[in-house]
């Protein structure tokens, strides 16, 4: 382990090219195809599905000297990582540029094409400095690298060097260096969570079906909201809270308020958890309540209560769900309190730059009507990382 620490990235990275070419010598073989990584590919797509979209080959005259300002001075760091990883991130004025090169080439409304540049590389950012630099992530309990403060973590760093080294020229990473190590970054420390669940259309194909034949005007409510409520000791599915929320929503739904619940949560509590919020929702709905599965709609990717209402709207929006009736937020008293006050209001504000929806008063201290606002559909699908 010490001698491989020793390694850098550009090092390995050579090492690498070396042995494939001597390899492809040896064997010359009658057909060759590239070695793409199907996973970071989609993880990319995911995470910059705009940035994705561009090439050096298409952009303007005036992108492409800035990029190779970029790749002079990362060269300029030779192979001493901390200073790649800082000369790899985007300045404001860079990712300006950017903005004005994608509103050329990619399709789009222009303003649309230039938020999401601004979205993904300030993420790309946020991805460098946390997994690549160390820096404290935004909510350190359930994010970042697990290797921080020890030896492992330049070694995991040197590796990720090397790794974004062969798939620099993949098609999701051929704008710039810094798409490939974001990615590798991610995917060393096993922070795949973004595609853990794709495609979530195929997860909740039974209800959107149903959601395609209903008649909405039936029921007051176009869905229960149900939120997770995160168990903080290891090896335990569901907290007492999240079982309680799940008996109230099983509750209202037999009722007959609404024809769908919607899970809402992901694998966050405890940290590096092996079970996913939604998942074991709808698990216990089903085998303790016999809801329907088509009455149950998924979205395992919220790890906050901002996107908890952020990505159900989205859900919402996919089932076609009326914009002028609510849906039903149920949950336990405190959870209760704190999304209906205007602190969580300017929580949104802050982490999501809008409020998803408009949370109307209370119809008890468990129920909340909910009525989604039609621009969450209209930001990067994927759940940001928030490091």
């Amino acid at each position: 382990m010490a001698a491989y620490q020793e390694v850098s990235g550009m090092r390995i990275g050579q090492a690498l090219r070396g042995s494939i070419a001597i390899v492809a010598m040896a064997t010359a073989p009658c057909e060759a195809t590239a070695a793409q990584d199907a996973v970071l590919a989609e993880l990319g797509q995911r995470l910059f599905p705009t940035i994705a979209q561009m090439s050096v080959q298409g952009a303007p005259p005036s992108l492409r000297s800035l990029l190779t300002q970029r790749l002079r001075r990362i060269d300029a760091c030779g192979e001493a990582n901390d200073c790649r990883i800082q000369a790899l991130q985007w300045s404001d004025p860079e990712i300006a540029a950017v903005e004005a090169a994608a509103a050329k080439q990619v399709s789009g409304p222009t303003d649309e094409t230039r938020a999401a540049v601004r979205r993904e590389l300030s993420g790309l950012n946020s991805i460098l400095r946390v997994y690549g630099a160390g820096e404290p992530p935004r909510y350190p309990d359930i994010d970042g690298p697990d290797s921080v403060g020890t030896p492992l973590f330049k070694a995991d760093v040197a590796a990720a060097f090397a790794s974004a080294d062969a798939i620099k020229s993949e098609p999701v990473a051929r704008l710039d260096q810094s798409v490939a190590l974001a990615l590798t970054l991610l995917d060393g420390a096993n922070r795949l969570d973004a595609i853990a669940f794709e495609p979530l259309d195929r997860e909740n194909a039974l209800p959107a079906a149903r959601a395609a034949r209903l008649d909405w005007s039936r029921y007051p409510y176009t869905a229960i909201i149900l939120l997770g409520v995160g168990p903080e000791v290891m090896g335990v599915p569901l907290s007492p809270m999240s079982k309680l929320n799940v008996h109230l929503a099983a509750a209202r739904y037999r009722a007959g308020v609404s024809p769908f619940i919607i899970v809402s949560g992901a694998g966050v509590h405890p940290r590096r958890t092996n079970y996913v919020e939604a998942i074991e929702m709808r698990k216990a709905l089903v085998e303790r309540y016999s809801i329907p599965a088509d009455a149950i709609v998924i979205e395992p990717y919220a790890r906050h209560t901002t996107t908890n209402l952020r990505n159900a709207a989205r859900l919402l929006i996919k089932l076609k769900a009326p914009e002028d009736r609510p849906a039903l937020i149920v949950t336990n008293r405190k959870h209760g309190v704190s999304i209906s006050s205007e602190t969580f209001v300017k929580r949104n504000v802050a982490e999501l730059g809008y409020a998803p929806g408009r949370i109307a008063p209370a119809l008890s201290p468990l129920d909340f009507p909910f009525f989604y606002d039609p621009r969450s559909v209209r930001v990067d699908p994927a759940d940001p990382l928030d490091p």
